[in-house]
């Protein structure tokens, strides 16, 4: 049941596809922002019927969940992800919910960067989010309806100066259009292949929206052989927002090693490395290194905070038949040290 036909190493694939599909989690959670916690979850794989080609098809999968921190944050939630008529449509929906302490360093520097103003998010969340293949292509367009309503306490209100009075309780709720292009050769834990992504997420007060304001991101991942034993990985990411964004949805810089909200502004810039050499069998080792900046405000369009990280982990292929690799991750910023657990990839989007 948890052995390799091919090479006799402890694997799952049997479990997930033949048996039970069920696979437990319990796991650690070790974000900065809101201290260590653990989290357990439950994920169905869903395999698709072989085919005369007995070729590997994405199964569906099915996830529901909740953890807890030590900084009293706690969080439930569950989605469906569906690769659907042939992987010629992907489909997304979650639902969650969040009650989550966090620190809101502003966006400058400002005296908040040393002194942060804690603040409480209550927060529900609501997903539905469809992509569809361009003929037989690598292109998708699609796009996504959401819906959260968010209640924010601050814990010392005199510390939010800038903050509108109205951002403490806000319904958003809106559409967005979605663009990639995606060639990897697995969407759990890629070693090959690229993956563009541009969307624009627009909130509409027709649709029960307290604010009429945008998004627009884009990213890039690539993961390019060097050689059978070594993977180079690259990640380039930027995130626009409208004025009227309120500060807890402020794009921020997202590195392994910085907290969550950390560095905020109205435009972030990011870029990241990743670098995987196979060890022995099923085991790789993995070191990487990033650096990112924001922009508080695009009137001005004077750069500002800038943070980097760096750090080492390891993987190993816990599922050949999906190609799902689990590991750890050591990483450092600009302030503290920090450890991940990594199921998939840790640039998974």
């Amino acid at each position: 049941m948890f052995r390799d036909s091919l090479d006799g190493a402890f694997d799952i694939s049997a479990w997930l596809f033949e048996l039970h599909g069920f696979l437990p989690i319990i796991s650690p959670i070790t974000e900065p922002a809101i201290g260590y916690g653990l989290v357990g979850a439950g994920v169905y794989f869903i395999p698709k019927k072989k085919t005369s080609k007995d070729e590997f098809k994405m199964p569906d999968i099915v996830g529901l969940g909740g953890g807890y921190t030590q900084n009293g944050t706690w969080i439930a939630g569950g989605g469906y992800f569906g690769f659907w008529k042939d992987d010629k449509v992907r489909y997304r929906g979650i639902l969650g919910y969040g009650d989550i302490n966090l620190k809101f360093y502003g966006s400058g520097n400002d005296y908040l960067a040393n002194d942060p103003a804690e603040f409480n998010i209550m927060s529900s969340l609501f997903l539905q989010q469809a992509v569809i293949r361009i003929k037989k292509s690598h292109f998708f367009l699609g796009g996504k309806y959401f819906f959260a309503k968010t209640e924010v306490t601050a814990f010392e209100e005199s510390k939010l100066p800038e903050v509108d009075p109205k951002d403490f309780t806000v319904i958003s709720s809106g559409l967005s259009f979605i663009s990639e292009y995606e060639t990897f050769n697995n969407l759990l834990s890629p070693t090959k292949g690229i993956r563009l992504h541009l969307s624009y997420d627009q909130n509409l007060k027709f649709l029960g929206s307290d604010y009429y304001n945008s998004r627009l991101t884009f990213f890039a991942l690539g993961y390019f052989p060097i050689n059978r034993h070594w993977v180079s990985g690259l990640r380039v990411e930027s995130i626009l927002v409208s004025e009227n964004t309120p500060f807890y949805m402020m794009p921020y810089i997202s590195l392994r090693g910085v907290p969550l909200l950390r560095y905020q502004g109205a435009l972030t810039l990011l870029a990241e490395t990743e670098q995987l050499v196979r060890v022995y069998k099923r085991w790789s080792l993995v070191g990487f290194a990033g650096i990112g900046t924001v922009m508080p405000s695009i009137d001005d369009m004077t750069f500002g905070s800038t943070a980097w990280n760096a750090g080492a982990g390891f993987r190993y292929k816990i599922a050949r038949l999906l190609g799902l690799q689990m590991g750890v991750d050591v990483a450092r910023g600009p302030e503290d040290w920090a450890f991940y657990i990594v199921f998939g990839s840790a640039w998974l989007k």
